[in-house]
């Protein structure tokens, strides 16, 4: 975490400026509190992280209320590896000034470094949220929001977002990609179909969204053939992508072919573990007869998300048919 930590007490020694000077702030706090805050990111600047932490601890006794001085001493802390201390430190520059970017981000950061992904996310959402009143125009901004969100399984408030950005920027053909992705999640298929068609007239090329059209309309059982012809031309572009060869794989079911299934399955399989590869390989084999493969592929996909209710049935039933 050092190196990051060091880049970062650069960057905030520089952002963190001190407040103008003014005539009636000329008083004795202020003086003693900007003297150790400017002798702090002298020592910082030099790597003397321990003269740079005394430094900032004498600066806020001065002046207990100024959350750039938190931020920087938490800087100092990360950069002597003290998350626990850094962490208290960020919750302070939090508490007084709760709409700054800064030290939700960094205390994503620091979250994140712990392997405390869940509060680490929240607080990417935080600092995204107040940077974008910042700059209510940056539609990236928006879109990393938006992704946080959809981490979150925040799925209302991700449709916000990329609603937003589709009325900022109307020809932004990933914002589209991701409501298609957020309504898919809502169970919403006409607002999926919808969007994703919008996404490809606008990025005719985007093979993410031809693929996952195609992938849509097997899962409705409609427009197979047309399904064929996205997914294949989603392959064209990346040809080993395992997710594009799945797909492929379950065009060549829905038609019947399943000896051709098998193979771009199996394909699929070996490029990437995942648990809809595993269900469809064992729906193609017991297709051919295979009812021991069919059970180990299933039984494969439950260990990789052991709460497919479906999978669960398929294996009941087939040990009951035995």
């Amino acid at each position: 975490m050092k190196y990051l930590a060091h880049v970062l007490c650069l960057c905030l020694s520089l952002a963190a400026v001190v407040p103008s000077i003014r005539a009636e702030d000329t008083n004795k706090d202020y003086v003693k509190s900007l003297s150790h805050y400017i002798m702090g990111v002298y020592h910082a600047d030099l790597d003397e992280i321990d003269l740079a932490i005394q430094e900032y601890r004498q600066a806020l006794k001065a002046d207990v209320q100024s959350y750039l001085l938190h931020l920087n001493l938490a800087s100092a802390y990360i950069n002597k590896d003290e998350s626990l201390a850094a962490i208290a430190e960020l919750k302070q520059a939090i508490a007084l000034a709760p709409e700054a970017v800064e030290p939700h981000a960094l205390l994503a950061l620091v979250y994140a470094a712990r392997n405390n992904l869940d509060a680490a996310t929240e607080e990417y959402a935080l600092a995204l949220k107040s940077a974008s009143k910042l700059e209510p125009k940056n539609i990236e901004i928006y879109k990393n929001l938006g992704l946080v969100y959809l981490q979150q399984k925040k799925f209302r408030e991700a449709e916000g977002i990329y609603k937003l950005i589709s009325d900022i920027a109307p020809l932004d053909a990933q914002a589209h990609f991701f409501l298609a992705s957020v309504y898919y999640e809502l169970k919403n298929n006409p607002g999926t179909e919808k969007e994703l068609k919008t996404a490809l007239r606008l990025k005719p090329d985007d093979h993410e969204a031809l693929n996952f059209l195609g992938y849509f309309y097997l899962e409705q059982d409609k427009n197979i053939d047309q399904a064929g012809a996205l997914i294949k031309k989603a392959l064209k572009f990346e040809p080993e992508n395992g997710a594009y060869l799945d797909s492929l794989g379950w065009f060549y079911y829905k038609k019947g072919r399943f000896k051709e299934a098998l193979d771009k399955l199996e394909k699929a399989a070996s490029l990437i573990s995942d648990p809809a590869i595993y269900d469809h390989l064992g729906d193609c084999f017991l297709k051919l007869g295979n009812r021991e493969s069919a059970k180990i592929n299933w039984n494969k996909s439950l260990k990789l998300d052991s709460e497919q209710e479906k999978i669960k049935d398929k294996l009941l039933k087939i040990s009951h048919e035995q």
